[in-house]
């Protein structure tokens, strides 16, 4: 697996150090790993709401809507 070196001024690196204590991690780059992949996450996540926010207004949810929706799951199901 390829490396990358960063610098960290000392008050972070202890910072990195208790996290590491704290959490349990393995290893200062499980750590690192993690917090990559939980701003993937966090920006994936926010890429899906602004889609949502820019796309048109699907169908009102109320009682009659999931109504129909059981009534598709039942038939699915073989209910």
């Amino acid at each position: 697996m390829p490396t990358m070196n960063i610098s960290l001024p000392e008050s972070l690196r202890a910072f990195v150090e208790e996290q590491i204590s704290q959490r349990r991690y393995g290893t200062t780059s499980e750590y690192v790993r993690d917090l990559i992949r939980r701003d993937q996450d966090r920006q994936h996540l926010r890429d899906l709401l602004l889609a949502g926010a820019t796309s048109e207004p699907g169908p009102v949810a109320d009682g009659r809507y999931f109504d129909e929706l059981r009534d598709e799951a039942d038939l699915t199901s073989g209910g």
